[in-house]
């Protein structure tokens, strides 16, 4: 009977519990996709085998694809890490936020989401957004009301708050890129490599060409020497470290453990 689960096109309470979970985390990294994948095997089907992350996504798209929602898949623009969220792809995002925040709220993300875009560096300082608080539509709001409405904003995962800075989370770039395309088509910056959007990166000082760190940090991997890959001039940035889940989970375990053992220690003293 459970058979059927692995049918591509059939849902079962394993893929719906996962949606479920997912819906109320908004965006979840790979790693913590999987632990939740395991979960629901755990709490509705122990005794079937796991069905490989990827077959089991596809699975769900393809039962969600008649109603525009999808569980996409992309990486953070800092370090590369794959990110997974649920997105709706019959509105706009922006309108998907109504049921979370009030007329002059949404309208205060606009015009943060428009400063972001806007800006070299992909950040937009809270003074600069406080500054439009009295060009909101609706209900009037005060700079300390607003305050708050952008830290709410960071908690539902559709900001990123740094040193009084701001800029999107990853869950809104996964989210809202069809969106701010189609929005903002004189400011909007794409990478080189990908041809996704591009809100943080670096740029070429001679021709201007822009790159995700993760994007270059995959190309420059076995280049002594960088280039740009269009004007082919020195790149003079500092290149990260490409992302390895491998490296990554043997740090955490490493962490875990010596976490573990200081939690012992003081349990005994």
């Amino acid at each position: 009977m459970q058979s059927s689960a692995r049918r591509t096109g059939v849902m079962t309470d394993v893929h719906r519990r996962f949606l479920q979970l997912l819906m109320t985390h908004g965006v979840l990294e790979e790693q913590d996709i999987q632990r939740l994948q395991k979960h629901c095997y755990m709490v509705h089907d122990r005794n079937a085998t796991v069905e490989k992350l990827e077959d089991f996504i596809n699975n769900i798209n393809s039962v969600l694809e008649s109603l525009y929602i999808e569980v996409k898949k992309g990486v953070t623009e800092d370090n590369g890490r794959p990110i997974y969220a649920l997105v709706n792809l019959a509105t706009t995002p922006v309108s998907k936020m109504a049921s979370d925040f009030a007329e002059n709220e949404l309208d205060l993300f606009r015009k943060a989401l428009e400063l972001i875009v806007d800006s070299e560096s992909g950040f937009a300082s809270s003074t600069n957004i406080l500054n439009l608080v009295d060009q909101l539509k609706g209900k009037k709001m005060k700079k300390k009301e607003a305050e708050q409405v952008l830290q709410k904003f960071v908690q539902n995962k559709w900001l990123i708050e740094k040193e009084g800075e701001f800029t999107l989370h990853s869950r809104a770039i996964l989210e809202m890129e069809q969106y701010i395309r189609e929005t903002y088509p004189d400011s909007v910056k794409m990478c080189n490599i990908c041809h996704s959007l591009l809100i943080q990166g670096q740029s070429c000082e001679t021709c201007g060409i822009r790159m995700h760190l993760p994007c270059m940090a995959k190309y420059f991997q076995s280049s002594p020497e960088p280039h740009c890959p269009h004007c082919n001039d020195y790149w003079p940035h500092e290149i990260p470290e490409v992302f390895n889940q491998e490296k990554e989970k043997e740090r955490e375990e490493a962490g875990f453990s010596k976490s573990s053992k200081k939690s012992l220690r003081s349990r005994q003293q």
